[in-house]
């Protein structure tokens, strides 16, 4: 079977619709906006990458994006609450490409981290989480300092464990516990330094999307064009990516690297 914006449109809208949803398809975009009419706020989905992603995953690509939607619509409707929340406030890692502003107008609280990535604030609400905007801060009397100071402790206080493997004389770590920040854990320099002591080649990351860390001991190599092909698989797998691109991590800085695989 073949999926085209057309048949994906149609089955977007037929599962999300309900009697307080207003769904709108832009054309020229090819964007699919859901918007909850009570709360007045909603959320806008590309459907190119929706389309791709069902190619490689089916089924599983539209169940992604239906809850994503669902639980983001909820969210909408909740009163976030920062105030004796605190241990529910994380960091989150995005591509640069990510909006830097909510489609209201109203800014998220962004910080900059590498080439590639950004670094985003969120309160979690159970299910999914809620980026932090200027209103939120506005509402609950909030400092930019005092959610990040506390979003970083939160992220060095998370759990890491790690699955190890290795391939052609290369070890390769990852992280994966699907709590929602498993990207973040690369903002943990405490974590990355421990890390380091282990590898005895070249420390390279990756955080190809928001529910993975890879960091690989490149010894040879043969070690980045795995690590590069790894990186892409994950990127295009992954229902909120981030970057295809590796970094390396040296003195306690990440460097993004573009590595041109030669082996398949």
């Amino acid at each position: 079977m073949k999926m085209d914006s057309r048949k994906m449109r149609k089955e977007l809208e037929q599962r999300l619709a309900a009697s307080n949803r207003n769904i709108t398809y832009d054309r020229d975009k090819d964007q699919l906006r859901i918007e909850n009419t009570t709360a007045g706020k909603g959320i806008t989905i590309s459907l190119p990458g929706i389309i791709a992603n069902w190619h490689a995953h089916k089924e599983k690509a539209i169940d992604e994006v239906v809850y994503y939607v669902e639980e983001g619509l909820k969210a909408m409707e909740d009163k976030v609450q920062l105030t004796n929340h605190e241990k529910n406030i994380f960091p989150v890692i995005r591509s640069t490409s990510f909006p830097s502003e909510a489609e209201e107008g109203v800014s998220f609280l962004v910080d900059e981290h590498t080439a590639e990535t950004k670094i985003y604030y969120a309160i979690d609400m159970g299910k999914t989480y809620r980026l932090i905007d200027s209103r939120v801060m506005e509402n609950e009397g909030w400092e930019e300092k005092r959610i990040k100071e506390i979003a970083l402790f939160n992220a060095r206080s998370l759990p890491t464990p790690l699955k190890e493997d290795s391939v052609a004389g290369n070890v390769f770590y990852f992280l994966n516990s699907n709590d929602g920040y498993d990207a973040s854990r690369i903002l943990n320099k405490g974590f990355l330094n421990e890390m380091q002591k282990k590898v005895s080649g070249t420390m390279v990351l990756a955080v190809p999307h928001q529910d993975v860390l890879i960091i690989a001991d490149v010894r040879n190599d043969r070690g980045y064009d795995v690590m590069a092909q790894m990186a892409m698989s994950f990127f295009a797998g992954g229902h909120v990516p981030i970057t295809a691109l590796s970094f390396i991590y040296e003195d306690g800085e990440l460097e993004p690297i573009f590595i041109l695989g030669k082996n398949k």
